[in-house]
């Protein structure tokens, strides 16, 4: 009897054993690119007074090797363009990993464009923002395109 209760317990585990095993599927990780990727969450408002509105963005950033934003304040890693003017801003990013560290990492970036403006007499202009992150290699991200933004005269 203590043999069939051993075998029975025996062929009980390899079962369970099967049925774990059978649950089991194997995941893939992603590996991300050393080169930074970003990609708008949100904005908001899209409609804004001249001089005195602000719209909030929100972007997702991942990085392969985690060498995103800088300790120096001079270090201006965020790269806003006006598409009515040729010329960018430049924002400041607090690091977001270690310096030193190589780990890819993810995570959000959310500044405010300040100062927006009209160029003409018009009582509205319409315009966009292209937006990209250089890491501390130097290396830019792809260019991401906000909506349009409309700006009202006060």
């Amino acid at each position: 009897m203590l043999m069939r209760y051993s075998f029975v317990k025996l062929l009980l585990c390899l079962v369970g054993l099967g049925f774990t095993l059978a649950g089991c599927k194997k995941t893939s990780i992603r590996e991300l690119e050393k080169q930074p990727n970003i990609r708008i969450i949100s904005v908001a408002p899209t409609t804004v007074q001249a001089f005195t509105g602000r719209t909030e963005v929100l972007l997702q950033y991942e990085d392969g090797d985690g060498d995103q934003g800088s300790l120096h304040p001079d270090s201006l890693m965020l790269e806003v363009r006006d598409d009515r003017l040729t010329a960018p801003d430049f924002y400041f990013v607090p690091p977001l990993s270690p310096e030193g560290s190589n780990v890819p990492i993810r995570g959000t970036i959310r500044f405010r464009l300040n100062g927006t403006f009209l160029f003409g007499n018009g009582a509205t202009e319409v315009t966009q923002y292209s937006i990209r992150l250089r890491d501390r290699s130097g290396q830019w991200s792809n260019t991401v395109l906000t909506p349009q933004i409309i700006i009202n005269r006060n």
